[in-house]
């Protein structure tokens, strides 16, 4: 796995190629600049301290300042400063935004779903439809919005879907399989109807998913659990709006997981204001 600075590097490296050819033309080494952060439309934040890593990165020299965190509910206006030597702030810019924006947007769109679930005991997963290589900060987004983790990988949990199923034959067979290959990790098996639920909970599976059922089915399901195998937990996904998640979480379901969170959030608008200081190198301009 990549570190973080690494792939903040090959962002950055991918961005300036050979070198920033508009800030190297236009804007002197030595003029120094300061510039300010500014929240442009409500929403909860997240990625600031991936950006003062970005600035960092691109000059130790940048000093970040934040009046705001990862996390926090803003309506608008400035939210922090940064301030260098022109170039670097100029240079750091873009890619600073786009990670401020990108994960801002899935806290505040995280934000919204865990809100119309009503704070009740269903909770909000997050899913792997995420961006490559940034699934880690968009993880992180989600928690900052208010929900909750599901599998960071295909490694630290079972969830066996549709396809895995037909592979192996059955829902039991492959609950079977499963078991047999792990005793440490949690088994989550997909099921497409009550039948399957059924299935999956006299195969033992930990967790069932209930995937694209109905509300009346997804209560039927929470009793069928209830009487079956009531330690067992149930989570609901496909076609999550929010409009529908206040009556989901009436049906009892224990967790909702939506893709929505990550592969559809819109980009939180922010931007970068400079306020430029006198290069003392420059002549004074004639009187």
């Amino acid at each position: 796995m990549l570190s973080l600075d690494e792939r903040l590097r090959a962002a950055l490296a991918e961005d300036i190629g050979r070198g920033d050819a508009t800030t190297l033309a236009t804007i002197p080494a030595s003029q120094g600049a300061t510039a300010e952060f500014l929240l442009k439309e409500p929403g909860v934040l997240s990625g600031l301290e991936v950006a003062t890593r970005v600035f960092a990165l691109v000059d130790p020299a940048v000093s970040v300042t934040w009046t705001a965190r990862d996390g926090e509910a803003r309506t608008r206006g400035p939210i922090g400063t940064v301030s260098g030597a022109a170039r670097s702030l100029l240079t750091g810019e873009r890619l600073a935004l786009n990670l401020m924006q990108r994960l801002s947007g899935v806290a505040t769109q995280t934000r919204r779903y865990a809100d119309a679930l009503g704070g009740g005991h269903t909770r909000l997963l997050d899913t792997r439809k995420t961006t490559p290589l940034w699934r880690d900060l968009e993880k992180q987004a989600v928690r900052h919005g208010g929900g909750f983790n599901h599998r960071a990988g295909l490694d630290d949990g079972i969830l066996i879907k549709d396809n895995h199923v037909a592979a192996a034959g059955s829902i039991t067979e492959a609950i079977r399989r499963a078991r047999d290959h792990s005793y440490l990790l949690k088994i989550e098996c997909e099921v497409p109807d009550l039948a399957g639920l059924e299935e999956a909970l006299h195969a033992r599976a930990d967790r069932v998913l209930l995937d694209n059922m109905s509300d009346e089915l997804l209560a039927q399901a929470v009793a069928l659990r209830d009487r079956l195998a009531p330690h067992v937990t149930l989570e609901a996904s496909g076609n999550m709006t929010l409009s529908r998640l206040p009556r989901v979480a009436a049906s009892g379901v224990d967790f909702v997981s939506a893709g929505a969170l990550t592969h559809s959030a819109p980009a939180l608008d922010i931007s970068l204001n400079f306020i430029p200081t006198p290069d003392p190198a420059a002549p004074e301009e004639p009187s």
